[in-house]
């Protein structure tokens, strides 16, 4: 009992860190920072987080960290929600002046306080001496850098950055303090400093500013999670993934792990443009994507922008091997399945709902809400598999078969 009340007073201190916000919050935006999660109570996920969420209030307060953190239940404020477009939750937002910056990555204390300190932050920082920079290259794997005074090229570099900000750092310097394999062909420059070396932007050859920091914000060659793969819609490129089993390495998926890494500082020049190299440990989120089963080990070419995917159809053994398969879905050889038309997101939405149900002992359904209109225009189908699935699962449909319903007591979110 004693130990019960010492949690208690514990979650209770934890919480006050975190405060309820209403509609009133946005009077507080013009002075202060907010970082400030919206949430719905009928989203298990929501619930889930919330420990988590309380965290990250109190790691900031014992910080001293200037930004305040809240909680909005956007069900009961639906104008704050429809205003900041909230689409799903829980949806975390950085408040800062009149910008706000939504964070998209790992849903976890380090990850989102990490966010915090580098978007509440300026942003962009300066490097004012050689220790300076050579400690902000030992604590980040990837920065850019503005060299030099102002200039046209200064201000692209300060927008980008406000955009960007949410990925990754910037900083200005001057040549003086750049490490001494630093090599400038001009003044003022934008470099980004990754993979062990460094890349100078080309305005010639690289076109807007902007896009290609958006090219160049990841490592050339990384382990890519779910959270960073959905980002990969945004780059207009390829991805060329090895999926390995990191609990149970082999030596083939060594190769292949290793042939990515290769080919993604090797042939950089070449493939900058058209691919992003990493490497997926497990391939569970990878089935889900194509709605299928990917082995472990293996190498996919993913294109996020369509849902697209390629696999290649013989077995790669050679970094001559890797670089055919890789040619080939460039020009169009290679089979392109899945994609986004009609019938293949059809088939993803079925995909998406057989996922979320859920088979209780009592043979009662439980649904996310999100399948509700697939239910009407796709009756037959669903029918079909969820019966094929168990026999015993209850249904009901109307005699004309336009329109299925199902027994439940209570929404899974």
């Amino acid at each position: 009992m004693r130990n019960l009340t010492a949690l208690l007073s514990v979650i209770a201190v934890v919480s006050g860190y975190v405060e309820e916000l209403d509609d009133k919050f946005k009077d507080y935006l013009k002075h202060e920072l907010w970082l400030v999660e919206f949430y719905a109570p009928w989203c298990a996920y929501c619930h889930t987080f919330e420990p988590i969420w309380h965290e990250v209030g109190a790691e900031l307060k014992s910080m001293g960290s200037s930004v305040n953190v809240g909680k909005i239940d956007s069900t009961v404020h639906t104008s704050i929600a429809s205003e900041f477009n909230i689409r799903g939750y829980p949806t975390i937002k950085l408040f800062k002046g009149e910008l706000s910056f939504d964070y998209k990555g790992p849903r976890t204390k380090d990850a989102i306080i990490e966010f915090t300190n580098r978007v509440s932050g300026p942003v962009v920082r300066k490097l004012s001496s050689v220790q300076l920079f050579q400690h902000v290259m030992s604590r980040h794997d990837l920065i850019f850098v503005y060299i030099g005074g102002e200039s046209l090229l200064k201000k692209e570099y300060y927008k980008a950055a406000t955009e960007y900000i949410v990925h990754t750092y910037f900083f200005t310097a001057s040549e003086e303090v750049l490490p001494k394999a630093v090599t400038l062909q001009d003044v003022p420059a934008v470099a980004v400093f990754k993979d062990r070396t460094y890349y100078l932007y080309n305005e010639f050859l690289d076109g807007d500013l902007s896009f290609w920091i958006n090219r160049e914000r990841f490592p050339s060659y990384f382990q890519i999670d779910s959270f960073s793969l959905y980002q990969m819609g945004e780059l207009s490129k390829l991805v060329a993934l090895a999926v390995v089993d990191e609990n149970n390495p082999s030596e083939e998926s060594i190769r292949y792990k290793t042939l990515m890494e290769t080919l993604s500082t090797e042939y950089r020049d070449h493939y900058k443009s058209d691919y992003q190299f990493g490497f997926m440990d497990g391939n569970e989120y990878i089935n889900g994507l194509i709605m299928g089963e990917v082995e472990m080990p293996s190498i996919i070419v993913l294109n996020m922008t369509i849902d697209g995917y390629c696999l290649p159809e013989s077995k790669i053994e050679t970094i001559e091997d890797l670089l055919r398969f890789l040619n080939s879905v460039l020009d169009g050889r290679a089979k392109l399945l899945g994609g986004n038309g009609f019938l293949q997101h059809s088939k993803r939405s079925l995909y998406k709902a057989k996922s979320t149900v859920v088979v209780r002992p009592t043979n009662t359904l439980f649904f996310s809400k999100r399948i509700d209109l697939l239910l009407i225009f796709f009756p037959q189908i669903f029918t079909k598999s969820l019966t094929h699935q168990n026999q015993n699962t209850q249904l009901i449909t109307s005699s004309s078969n336009i329109c299925l319903r199902l027994i439940f007591r209570s929404p899974l979110s």
